[in-house]
């Protein structure tokens, strides 16, 4: 039958994409995408009936599987697609499961972008070409060849290392199910939020899925899960060593997963995390790598650096995706090493290379990351605060162009600035090199002695902000380099390599050592040189002596430390209070300070505004009227200031000028080490023992401020232009007669609760979001409200003054206990607590905040201590009132709990870490409750 063109033209469906999406419609199909992943799930699924074209795009499954994981963590349970897996999620009752099933089909719109995702979807990849590749198989390697030829140095696949394992014939789908069908494994994936499965749950949803990056099991904790299958498999021969095995299972990072995943899944381009090696040995399945030496990004990655913590974010394409689409892109000189891992093979990873991972079919494996003396100083440079060095540890020289930021253009790929072999010029952070200044290129060298150049000589490890993608914390950091000091003797040269490049150790040893000389001091041994301990500063045990330096957040709050304490020390001294004999005696006290190349010393009880402080440096807000100027009322002005700042202004460079204090080595050992050794009775006497000392410390006369200083304080504080969210004048401050004490309490209260919800937001996981959106409902509206009110005579409502002394920092590090014998006992040896330390974080204050750390530090939550501890405590709180009698404020543990959430360090980091059911928590009223609530019943 014959048409003719204007019939034809009929035919032919109309673009229905400019009507349907209106103004969005200059937007591509992949944006309009990426917006409606910010959505929730129920302004998807109505926005799906705004248009055919909406409705296309709000169906899509990869949508609908970002909706669904971008949610609270949970135990996850796949129902055969991500829309209705969210959906029960919600538990949302789909009344219309007969139309899931016939989705609407529309003609006149066509999507590249979606093509190519459905492509992804459900392409096979049994169907590829894949060759051995050029990575270099081994068998029988010894170790002697492994360390000479391999260890940080390039990758290797070697066969045999697997053949006695057990796991090599149990570690199949069909044993695990039967063996662990129920139990839960943690799920990788690009969410940021901890998501797991029953591997019977999983199983079942590696063969329904067909998603373009599949969930993929990668499990850090299975050991704890599973313990049995740590007895499947050992670790290789040739890896002997790993420093991190210095620590305690729950302080070490994650170093071994579980892996199992179907076809198509993988891991994208990488960087194994601090810089350590790895090894995988593959039990099941087909794997697929493409490795890239040191400093080589990959096309299609961009590498992204933090400026101020040198936190590193990876752009970078799912390993599906770079294989299909950016692979074929390169050019034989610029492609990967690469090869085909089989069953029992194990394939080593060196420090600092990129690596990418795509299974060709269902695999298991297992793996490893560690630390040994070939990349131990790259895991030291690694937690090195600052950026720049980060960034040239993964994109290489890339990371010094335009002015030390990252190349990040489209249009340049590494491959082509690769084959320009890009290079760059000293820049100016490098003057003290032993390089020509001016005309001279450098290429780039995976050496440790040219990577540790681009650190930043004026940041340092005490006083800058700590990168979230750093493996431990700051303290963990300290804590496992003292570890490997004291345990392993033979390696003190390379140690002090690392502790130099992460800690600054050389410096402050120095600073020691010229202290030691200057109040005749016996120079430290050499297990004497390293600072101990995991506190902010560095400490040294030299002989009898406790050397501090304080270095933390910069010399203002330094010099407000030391002044408070010693300014304490004095009033404590003065007083009867037998707390002084629980508190070591101090020997010395000063500020040292480096002067043209030579460090000096100048003594200081606290007293008067030193000369080097007047001269070199300028500081604000102390008090000159008083005894001590950097004492407790200028802290607390200074508190306020700190109070208004955001994470990185509180980071401040504490320049060449440091005070320091000397006081008597106590005998015996902090708490820490004990605490799994104590019987109960002698814990129970450490409950008693601390009541008692929070008794004679909240007793302690305050330090008097004087109407001078508090104008000066008032004035600084702005008390009477204090306005709350709404504009209202309402602050209950300027309408109930409070002490001048108090008014600076409550100031600072208030002012911290201004940026509480953005402070959570950045400390983020293990803080459920859901809580943090609620954070500003739950606290009052002034801390005033929240303290003991009263009607004077003239009817106007008073308070109670509320600040004391308090310690705000006793944990299970600054507990002393020392040994006794008991007869009792045949001459057994027990312990018990004798001192208290580290006065450096003292406040005035309400008592209530001495509990918070010693309940979920030392206590670890444990009710029946904390109840003994009140009863020698034998002080009253405070019953807490209003003048609404209705209100929640007459609740200890409400005022607990907002103590808990305004507090600077990360307390509530400590409480949903420690348990993980809170982190379920609807309202902020349960986290109360759990932790705070038996407190009701004591006062």
């Amino acid at each position: 039958m014959e048409v003719d063109g204007n019939s034809q033209s009929q035919i032919v469906a109309r673009d229905r994409r400019p009507d349907a999406l209106g103004d969005f419609n200059v937007l591509s199909d992949e944006i309009v995408c990426s917006i409606l992943t910010l959505l929730s799930p129920r302004d998807v699924a109505r926005l799906a009936c705004a248009s055919s074209v909406m409705y296309i795009l709000c169906n899509e499954e990869p949508l609908w599987m970002n909706l669904c994981l971008d949610k609270e963590n949970c135990e996850l349970q796949y129902k055969g697609s991500w829309k209705k897996t969210t959906l029960h999620g919600l538990q949302v009752v789909n009344k219309c499961d007969d139309l899931c099933k016939k989705p609407l089909q529309f003609d006149g719109f066509n999507s590249l972008f979606l093509y190519r995702r459905f492509y992804r979807c459900y392409t096979r990849l049994d169907g590829f070409a894949f060759d051995q590749g050029n990575v270099e198989r081994k068998a029988d390697l010894s170790l002697e060849e492994f360390l000479q030829q391999y260890d940080a140095q390039k990758p290797v696949l070697v066969s045999g290392l697997a053949d006695t394992w057990e796991a090599k014939k149990t570690w199949t789908l069909e044993q695990l199910l039967i063996k662990y069908g129920d139990t839960p494994f943690r799920i990788s994936q690009r969410s940021a939020n901890k998501l797991a499965m029953k591997f019977k749950d999983y199983a079942s949803y590696m063969q329904e899925q067909h998603d373009e990056d599949p969930l993929y099991i990668f499990d850090d904790k299975f050991g704890e899960v599973a313990p049995d299958l740590l007895k499947d498999y050992s670790v290789p021969h040739l890896f002997p060593d790993d420093y991190f095995d210095v620590l305690d299972t729950d302080q070490r990072p994650p170093f071994r997963w579980l892996i199992i995943g179907p076809e198509r899944s993988g891991a994208s381009w990488h960087v194994d995390p601090a810089l350590t090696s790895a090894w995988n040995t593959l039990l099941c399945g087909r794997k697929r790598w493409a490795l890239y030496p040191p400093g080589r990004v990959p096309l299609g990655v961009t590498v992204h650096v933090n400026d101020e913590d040198g936190d590193v974010d990876i752009e970078t394409p799912s390993s599906l995706q770079w294989w299909l689409d950016f692979y074929p892109l390169l050019a034989d000189e610029d492609k990967p090493i690469e090869c085909t891992q089989l069953p029992g093979e194990t394939i080593y990873v060196p420090t600092g290379w990129w690596h990418c991972v795509l299974n060709l079919e269902t695999t298991i494996a297992v793996t490893q990351n560690y630390v040994n003396s070939k990349n131990f100083e790259f895991v030291c440079l690694d937690m090195a605060p600052g950026y720049q060095h980060k960034g040239v540890c993964r994109a290489g020289l890339l990371a010094l162009e335009e002015k030390g930021k990252l190349v990040t253009e489209d249009n340049l790929s590494s491959s082509e600035l690769t084959r320009k072999k890009k290079k760059v010029k000293i820049d100016e952070h490098m003057d003290d090199l032993n390089f020509a200044k001016s005309g001279s290129d450098l290429e780039f060298s995976y050496d440790i002695n040219f990577l540790k150049m681009f650190l930043d000589k004026n940041r340092d490890h005490y006083n800058s902000l700590w990168s979230t993608s750093n493996c431990i914390g700051q303290r963990e950091l300290r804590d496992w380099l003292w570890k490997l000091w004291i345990g392993k003797p033979g390696l003190r040269d390379l140690i002090w390599k690392g502790a130099c490049i992460a800690l600054n150790t050389n410096k402050w040893s120095k600073c020691m050592e010229e202290l030691c000389s200057f109040h005749n001091i016996t120079l430290p041994a050499d297990e004497e040189k390293f600072p101990v301990g995991t506190g902010s500063n560095p400490v040294y045990l030299v002989g009898d002596n406790v050397v501090k330096i304080f270095v933390e957040d910069g010399l203002q709050a330094s010099l407000h430390a030391l002044g408070t304490e010693l300014e304490f020390y004095c009033i404590m001294q003065r007083s009867e209070s037998s707390l002084k004999n629980h508190v070591p005696n101090i020997l010395a006290s000063g500020i040292i300070f480096l002067e043209n190349g030579s460090y000096k010393i100048t003594p200081w009880d606290g007293k008067g505004v030193p000369d080097v402080i007047t001269k070199h440096s300028t500081v604000d807000d102390i008090f000159l009227d008083t005894e001590y100027p950097f004492g407790i009322w200028s802290k607390k002005l200074f508190e306020y200031k700190k109070a208004g700042m955001s994470l990185e202004e509180l980071v401040s460079s504490g320049g060449h000028i440091w005070p320091y204090i000397i006081t008597k080595r106590c005998k015996g050992k902090i708490f820490a080490d004990l605490r799994d050794g104590l019987s109960s009775e002698e814990v129970s006497n450490l409950a008693s023992f601390l009541g008692k000392q929070l008794h004679d410390l909240h007793v302690l006369p305050v330090t008097p401020l004087n109407d001078l200083s508090y104008l000066h304080m008032e004035k600084k504080l702005q008390m009477g232009h204090e306005l709350h969210e709404n504009g209202t004048m309402d602050n209950l401050i300027h309408n109930i007669n409070l002490p001048a004490a108090s008014k600076v309490f409550f100031t600072i209260l208030n002012t911290k609760k201004k940026e509480v919800s953005n402070r959570l937001t950045k400390w983020g996981y293990p803080i459920p979001s859901t809580l943090i959106e609620k954070v500003n409902k739950y606290l009052p509206n002034d801390f005033v409200e929240l303290h003991s009110l009263f009607k004077n005579e003239n009817g106007k409502f008073e308070a109670h003054n509320c600040c004391s002394w308090v310690h705000t920092d006793i944990m299970d590090d600054n507990i002393h206990l020392e040994q006794m014998k008991e007869s009792s006992n045949g001459g057994e040896i027990s312990w018990r607590p004798s001192y208290i330390y580290d006065f450096s974080n003292m406040s005035l204050g309400d008592p209530i905040l001495d509990l918070i750390p010693i309940h979920l530090d030392i206590f670890r939550g444990d009710v029946q201590l904390l109840k003994k501890l009140l009863e020698s405590y034998k002080l009253p709180f405070g019953k807490r009132c209003s003048s609404d009698d209705g209100c929640k404020a007459k609740r200890i543990s409400y005022l607990t709990m907002c103590y808990c959430i305004i507090h600077e360090e990360n307390i509530l980091g400590a409480i949903f870490g420690m348990s993980k059911e809170l982190r379920r928590a609807r309202s902020w009223e349960e986290v109360e409750e759990a932790v705070w609530g038996d407190l009701n019943k004591y006062f």
